[in-house]
Parts: structure tokens; sequence; C-alpha cells
């Protein structure tokens, strides 16, 4: 995502706001246990669930159902676990991070998402600020997280709080685990990046 400060109120407040009446997983994960306890009684599935739902490659079918999920849903309904799997998640890498959430648990990833409100409340300083480091921005064109907030895209100005921006490589076709979805085009904007630098 691009870097956006800290806004006049916290981003739970703005999505509680914005999703008013619907499910949003970030909403769901503010109750310590309820989403621990779904995503751990099957960490396979939950994972190849998360990685599919947010990748490039769902349908708009598939994603639209997933729009019309209400409030007390769970956070995996109605999400595919489809077989096979598409190729950029090989078992192998699943395997890991398998074994890795088996020992440690969802909690610590989870409690990321619950430290926002704290975050907002403890760090006023961060109002209006920029990022100063040369930057850029590396993303899939059919990221998820891109249209969260209806009507805006997120990726319109990337730039727009960073003073020495040097770019987005925006990937067609990929999604939210850009990384592993297109690992030799985002190794060559790295590495353009750095060049640049």
């Amino acid at each position: 995502m691009p870097y956006r400060p800290r806004g006049e109120i916290s981003s739970i407040e703005l999505l509680k706001r914005l999703y008013e009446g619907r499910f949003f997983y970030q909403l769901y994960f503010q109750e310590e246990g309820v989403a621990e306890a779904e995503l751990e009684a099957d960490v396979r599935s939950a994972l190849r669930k998360i990685f599919y739902i947010a990748s490039g490659n769902p349908t708009p079918a598939e994603l639209q159902a997933l729009a019309s999920k209400l409030p007390a849903d769970n956070f995996l309904d109605g999400i595919p676990d489809p077989d096979p799997f598409p190729a950029w998640l090989s078992d192998e890498d699943l395997d890991y991070f398998v074994a890795a959430f088996i020992q440690s648990g969802f909690r610590g990833p989870l409690n990321r998402y619950r430290a926002q409100q704290r975050d907002w409340e403890l760090l006023p300083q961060l109002s209006g600020r920029t990022v100063d480091q040369p930057s850029c921005l590396i993303a899939g064109a059919l990221d998820v997280v891109r249209s969260f907030v209806p009507g805006v895209d997120a990726y319109e100005d990337p730039g727009a709080y960073c003073t020495d921006f040097r770019g987005a490589t925006i990937i067609d076709g990929k999604g939210h685990w850009i990384q592993q979805e297109a690992p030799e085009q985002v190794n060559r904007a790295l590495l353009e990046f750095l060049a640049d630098i």
C-alpha cells in the first residue's frame, strides 16, 4: 500500500464507518480469540484460502460473494479453497507457512490489526509526516487493498506523501502477494529502484 500519514481518526474507526452493516476482515479480527479459533482449526485450509482470495486469481463472482458478507459471518465463509492451487505457491512453500503458524498460532499477526486504535492514540506526532527517504511502490494491479475505501483508488497518487518518490511498478494480473505471484518482476523493479539511488 502507498504510505499515508496518521489521519484525523484512526484507520479502525474509518473502517467501522465505511463498512457499517457489512463484513470487513479487519473489524472481524478485533475480538480476541474469535479469528484465532477459526484460522487455527485447519491452518492449511485457512492459509490456502487467504493466499487465494487476496491474489490475482479469484474470479469477479468469487470477489463479489465476499463483498456481500454480513458482520456476523466468519472470515473464511465463502472463500474457495482451489484445487489445484495456482502455481505461484508451491506445496513446499505452503508446508513452510503451515508449520510456522501451527507453531506460533495467529495471535501475533492478528494483534497487529488490533493495535490500530492504540497506535493512533499513542502516535500523534506522526500526523502530517512524510517519507523523506527514496521510495517506490511495487504492487499488483488486482490487489484487493487497492479499493478498500469505496470509490477511491489507493494507487492513484502513491507518492503523495513521499518527498523523494521514484515511481510505481503496478504489475498486471497480480494481487496482494506480489513477491510470490511475480517474483521476477518484483526483483527487476527493486534492482531498478536500487540502481537509481
